[in-house]
């Protein structure tokens, strides 16, 4: 059920938002210091294109806070606003529930990238 999950996905909107974290990683990448957090956007696009038969374990301490409140600052909020508004639409109809529940994974995600690791679920 996760791959043809993850296939929908891709096909139905997960190509946009996985993009939208491809481009701020490669904008935060333009920097040396931005090259940390542009490999953390890369990791979390990978699991924005197929988010199916994953799951998030948000943990860590003072770094990680300082810096979800930079990200925040600068990219996270936007990426969040996208896959919230996304999720919601998706809501609408009983068909796009398991894909408006994707989303609003990511948009925890894009509030709080650092501290977090992605882990397969079977």
């Amino acid at each position: 059920m996760g791959c043809l999950g993850n296939l929908l996905w891709f096909v139905c909107g997960g190509c946009i938002s996985g993009l939208s974290w491809v481009l701020t990683g490669c904008l935060w990448c333009i920097t040396i210091i931005g090259i940390p957090v542009g490999k953390q956007c890369f990791k979390f696009a990978a699991l924005s294109f197929f988010p199916f038969g994953k799951d998030i374990a948000y943990s860590g301490g003072a770094g990680s806070f300082l810096l979800n409140v930079i990200w925040l600052l600068v990219s996270g909020f936007w990426l969040a606003v996208e896959s919230a508004l996304i999720g919601t639409l998706l809501c609408i109809t009983i068909i796009g529930i398991p894909f408006g529940l994707q989303h609003f994974k990511l948009a925890r995600l894009a509030l709080m990238p650092f501290g977090s690791n992605v882990y397969t679920t079977f």
